[in-house]
């Protein structure tokens, strides 16, 4: 039992880090932009070398940032109360709700990610030609991965 809540533990910890990276760097896509590379994140876009604020409050942004700093917290959440459950709180102990905090992270992530990527697809994706999604996009992924095999071990 208690190898189990350890992996659990493991992986949420490994999905809350990339969790983190992933929404505070700025690989998000990537794009050729007048011939030269540029890239973006939910915070800052990046051209020729320069980056530069989102200022604009384009809904599908708003929307993704915020589940995903919903999903971080939740599952720093669900870390904090597996921590204390793998301590043997005696609250804790009868309670198990850190699995239940790490499938609503999941879900959180699992929208962020799907607003992104349906309004990339079928907004950005026809305005840029030569596009694609970069490694921090992909780190979400993988996150909600992590938090989804926390919830389920």
């Amino acid at each position: 039992m208690y190898s189990f809540m350890g992996g659990g533990l493991f992986c949420a910890c490994v999905g809350n880090i990339l969790l983190v990276v992933s929404t505070a760097t700025d690989y998000w896509m990537q794009y050729r932009l007048s011939g030269t590379f540029a890239h973006q994140g939910l915070w800052r876009y990046c051209v020729t070398g320069k980056c530069y604020m989102q200022t604009e409050s384009i809904a599908y942004w708003n929307a993704t940032r915020a589940f995903m700093i919903l999903s971080t917290l939740s599952c720093f959440a669900g870390i904090i109360a597996g921590i204390l459950s793998f301590a043997h709180f005696s609250t804790f102990q009868r309670f198990n709700s850190d699995a239940s905090i790490f499938l609503f992270t999941a879900l959180f992530v699992l929208l962020a990610m799907a607003i992104y990527t349906g309004v990339t697809v079928n907004f950005l994706g026809k305005r840029f030609g030569d596009w694609r999604f970069s490694w921090s996009y992909i780190l979400g992924w993988v996150a909600l991965l992590m938090t989804f095999f926390a919830g389920k071990i």
